[in-house]
């Protein structure tokens, strides 16, 4: 059974001149593989993120995750489902509070879902939480800025992993950090996804990246999904021009 169920999901925005971000898109994620949405900015990829999540409400479609109905619950029920799903977001210092401790940022989540274990369990529980994505206990202690752009993304991703989440939402979740920072972090991505049985829906504009994490590879272009397939397949015979477009546009070297 897959874990995520998109159907026909389609997101209009109201204003002055009315636009679709997102029309008509459809797609699963099995538990455990990463489906990897790739796409040139204002694709729609974002908005199509943050639905799965729960922040954005579509405008037609169905959201399933877990098999509840995204669309339709309450919000005691979504509160609830929150707790498997997790966001990692492009930016590692915006998504920090600059005035929280690492210790106080990571057991934020806990305390909002009544998941809070004593102090010294907890303490315990979080620098075990710090040592799997590379960082030493001493973080706890200290605020984001004494931390380098990598480190805190490495924060950020223990963070989402505090409620032990059976699917994490990555966006573009290395744009922000060097190329070697970055591939530190995906690689540090994949071995957590075999520690932690992780399902990750990985949104990116890099096809490079793209074909480095994901199982499946879905191509979107101007809020449509153009192309969808086993990753070796799109990368190697994609079907859509778009697709070979953006294959074209990555350098080899």
């Amino acid at each position: 059974m897959a874990l995520v169920e998109v159907k026909s999901v389609s997101k209009r925005f109201e204003g002055a001149e009315e636009r679709w971000a997102v029309r008509g898109v459809s797609f699963s994620i099995a538990s455990g593989e990463t489906l990897g949405l790739v796409g040139e900015s204002g694709s729609g990829k974002t908005t199509l993120a943050r639905m799965v999540l729960g922040l954005t409400p579509p405008t037609d479609g169905s959201i399933q995750v877990a098999g509840v109905e995204m669309t339709t619950a309450n919000s005691g029920v979504l509160k609830a489902l929150r707790r498997q799903m997790q966001p990692v977001f492009q930016d590692p210092s915006a998504a920090l509070n600059p005035r929280m401790r690492i210790e106080q940022i990571l057991a934020e989540p806990l305390y909002i879902h009544s998941l809070a274990p004593p102090h010294a369990v907890l303490r315990q529980q979080l620098c075990e939480l710090l040592r799997s994505v590379g960082m030493e206990e001493s973080a706890l202690n200290r605020y984001p800025h004494e931390f380098s752009g990598g480190q805190r993304q490495r924060i950020n991703i223990a963070r989402a992993l505090v409620l032990r989440p059976q699917l994490l939402v990555l966006d573009e979740p290395v744009s922000a950090l060097d190329v070697s920072v970055g591939a530190q972090v995906l690689n540090l991505l994949r071995d957590l996804q075999c520690e932690f049985g992780l399902t990750y829906l990985f949104i990116t504009h890099s096809m490079p990246l793209v074909r480095y994490l994901s199982t499946r590879i879905a191509v979107m272009h101007q809020g449509e999904l153009v192309e969808m397939g086993d990753t070796v397949q799109v990368c190697e015979e994609p079907r859509e021009s778009y697709t070979r477009a953006l294959l074209a546009a990555t350098p080899v070297l």
